[in-house]
Parts: C-alpha cells; sequence; structure tokens
C-alpha cells in the first residue's frame, strides 16, 4: 500500500547576519507552531525546525506542502530575509505517522533538498523550485500515471513558478501588502478596513499588482496536484480538493484572528 505526500524544505536568505540570526531562529520556531495549528485537524503533518534556518516539513497529500509554503510566504516578517522552499511530492509504502522524521531517508526528501539547494546557488533565487525527476528507484515510471511525465511536469511547474515570483518581486511595498491580505481575508472591503484606505484605492493596488495573476498560478499549481493525487488513487474515495480546502480554511481562520500582528502592520 501507498500514500500520497509532500514535502519542503524551506532555507532563509542572509540568515548568517550577526544580529539577526537569533531573531529569525525564534521566528521560526513561532512559523513551526502556526503551522502545527493549521494541520491539528486535517491529514498527518510533520513540521521541524533543524539546523538553525531550517524547516522540514512533510504532509499528507501531494499539495499540502506547498499550500502550507505559500502561505508562510505571503505574511513572511523578515522581508530582507526571505523564505525558499524546495518542495517535492510522490508517495510512500508507510503511514506518515509512522515515520521518524529525524532518521527518515528516502528519495522523496532528497529531492526537495536538491531543489533547495539549486535555489540557494541561483543568482537570482526564486522563492519556491520543485524536483520530480531524480532519486527515483528503477521501476518506479509505472506505478502512477504522472512518473511517467515527471520531467515535464517538473519543468512546466517550475516555468509557471518562475512567472509567478516575476510578479511578486516587482510588487510594491503596498501591493504586496494588499495581495497577501485578499489572499487571506478574501474581501477588498475587508483588506480596506485593515489597512485604512478606500475599496476603491485597494482594487486600484490589487489590479496595479497583478495579484489576479500570482494568486491564479497558486490555485492553479494546488488544482494540478490534487487532480494528479485523485487520479493516483482513484480507487480510495479521497477527495484531495476537500481536504486541500479545509487546510485553507483552518489556516485563514487562525491568521484571521490576529491579522495584523502576523502581517506585521
Amino acid at each position: 500500500m501507498t500514500y500520497p505526500i509532500s514535502i519542503f524544505i524551506l532555507d532563509v536568505s542572509n540568515s548568517s547576519s550577526n544580529e539577526m540570526g537569533e531573531e529569525l531562529a525564534g521566528y521560526l520556531d513561532d512559523v513551526v507552531n502556526w503551522i502545527k495549528i493549521w494541520t491539528s485537524e486535517v491529514d498527518p503533518v510533520i513540521v521541524r525546525h533543524r539546523s538553525g534556518d531550517e524547516i522540514i516539513l512533510v504532509g499528507s497529500g501531494y499539495s499540502t506542502a506547498y499550500t502550507i509554503a505559500f502561505f508562510v510566504s505571503r505574511i513572511w516578517r523578515h522581508k530582507k530575509h526571505m523564505p525558499y522552499f524546495g518542495l517535492s511530492f510522490g508517495d510512500i509504502d508507510k503511514e506518515l505517522a509512522t515515520i521518524d522524521i529525524e532518521k527518515w531517508i528516502h528519495p522523496l526528501v532528497k529531492q526537495a533538498r536538491t531543489a533547495n539547494d539549486s535555489i540557494k546557488q541561483a543568482q537570482n533565487r526564486p522563492q519556491f523550485i520543485f524536483e520530480m525527476d531524480q532519486f527515483l528507484p528503477d521501476g518506479t515510471s509505472d506505478s502512477f500515471a504522472y512518473n511517467q511525465f515527471r520531467y515535464e511536469f517538473e519543468t512546466l511547474m517550475n516555468s509557471l513558478l518562475q512567472l509567478q515570483q516575476q510578479y511578486i518581486k516587482n510588487q510594491t511595498e503596498i501591493q504586496d501588502a494588499v495581495c497577501s491580505l485578499y489572499f487571506i481575508l478574501q474581501q477588498q472591503k475587508a483588506v480596506a478596513k485593515v489597512l485604512g484606505r478606500t475599496a476603491p484605492t485597494i482594487s486600484s493596488h490589487y489590479k496595479k499588482g497583478n495579484s489576479d495573476e500570482i494568486l491564479n498560478s497558486f490555485a492553479d499549481i494546488v488544482d494540478i496536484l490534487n487532480s494528479l493525487e485523485k487520479k493516483s488513487y482513484s480507487s480510495s474515495g479521497n477527495e484531495p480538493k476537500d481536504t486541500n480546502n479545509k487546510l485553507h480554511s483552518m489556516i485563514r481562520n487562525h491568521l484571521k484572528t490576529e491579522i495584523s500582528t502576523f502581517m506585521n502592520l
């Protein structure tokens, strides 16, 4: 029997700065605690802060890691020390709850680590990269339909992420805040209230910041991952989209409790 999972390994840019090391370490502890709250009522998720500036997350479902990573990126407080995420997804032959993440060795972990390292070495660091096409043992290509096209999926998804990243980099500070707040609150009037601006002003910043393009690309990637999981596990009766929607709701409900604090407004 196999189980669908996804992984991210998070690192922080410029984390070796003397004056920021301790503060960032404390902030990463906070992020881990938030993720534990977000995932307390969904399928098993294992998350650990380790190696100073690194978080590893392994979650049930193909879309879980990217969903959480994107939310984390949108509320990240330290703009001069942004996080970046190496991502992978696939299938394991044991229940996630039985895994000791500190000792676990698996090709999917290697993929996430390789993706993370490739970001670290890039001149213009993207925030997200998927790795799908390395370290899998021989004979796995026929196990699931998507395995036959791992390289093609990787190329297309990372290209979409590069376009998303370009839109994000071009946002002004207020456009970034509007995009992130709308992603959480889902209403421009609610965003206007938090920022003390008029609704037309918020609408203008939303459009000029290409927020639709950013958020739609996120939704498209999540939909693709959910569709792949549903087709790979069609006999299970599970609905990955429903599980992911529940995760979205859990995260948003928690963030709404103290939105100004989370967003450092």
